[in-house]
């Protein structure tokens, strides 16, 4: 596969990337790597213009404030929905995950207008925060084994008609729902409220992404060891926490 390219976007890095969430995009770029892939990594701040020509695209999470700029930024600019319109693979979490639905709750406590490429709303709870690690049992349809994270969120995200969840959580609260579902996804366009960073602890959702660019079914195989112990680390952590 050394003669396939790969343009993947990390979008804003400077607004949206807590809980080491740009690590998200390292192990995409890796993972990629790995196959033979020639990745071609753009890391767009939110001054400049999003490009449309990238294969994946990157979101992570942020605070209040820096989520309302970069959705504001976001809907003005126009380029992350021209790509979606286009097929590009997006991958988003919390914050981000938020932005990418049709409304959120600012940090003005004012609905703020997403940008639509997930059916979802996202509110902002009253109860305690969301917060510790979350065992889910991912979407039978993309064939993928439990996922593993960690969550840090006050808001509740209600799924509408076309949005599939994600995942069904069997430990933590996910959508804030009390529906059992955790993230979302349509099509190429995927959310989720995992940290850990979520790709390092799920690469196989990482190969997922390089797969559905590529438009093939399977990749090469690589050396899991060193994910699969991290997997399992954190999975017991969590099993057995009080």
């Amino acid at each position: 596969m050394s003669d396939t390219s790969l343009r993947v976007v990390w979008v804003y890095p400077d607004l949206l990337s807590t809980y080491g969430d740009q690590g998200n995009v390292l192990v995409v770029e890796r993972r990629a790597q790995q196959r033979g892939l020639n990745v071609q990594r753009v890391d767009v701040r939110s001054d400049q213009p999003v490009p449309t020509s990238g294969d994946i695209y990157l979101i992570g999470g942020g605070e209040d404030r820096p989520q309302r700029l970069a959705a504001e930024r976001l809907r003005r600019d126009g380029g992350l929905t021209r790509a979606a319109d286009n097929g590009a693979i997006i991958f988003s979490v919390c914050a981000g995950y938020q932005i990418l639905g049709q409304e959120f709750i600012n940090d003005l406590g004012q609905r703020e207008p997403g940008l639509g490429l997930l059916d979802v709303v996202s509110t902002r709870g009253e109860a305690e925060r969301c917060v510790g690690d979350v065992l889910a049992d991912i979407d039978e349809k993309l064939r993928l084994p439990q996922l593993t994270g960690f969550e840090n969120h006050q808001g509740i995200t209600h799924l509408g008609p076309t949005a599939r969840p994600l995942a069904r959580v069997r430990l933590g609260k996910g959508n804030g729902t009390g529906d059992g579902t955790e993230g979302a996804w349509n099509d190429t366009v995927f959310g989720t409220y995992m940290h850990g960073p979520v790709l390092a602890r799920n690469p196989l959702i990482a190969d997922l992404l390089v797969k559905l660019a590529l438009d093939v079914n399977a990749l090469p195989p690589v050396d899991d060891r060193w994910y699969e112990e991290l997997r399992a680390e954190r999975i017991a952590a969590a099993t057995a926490a009080p």
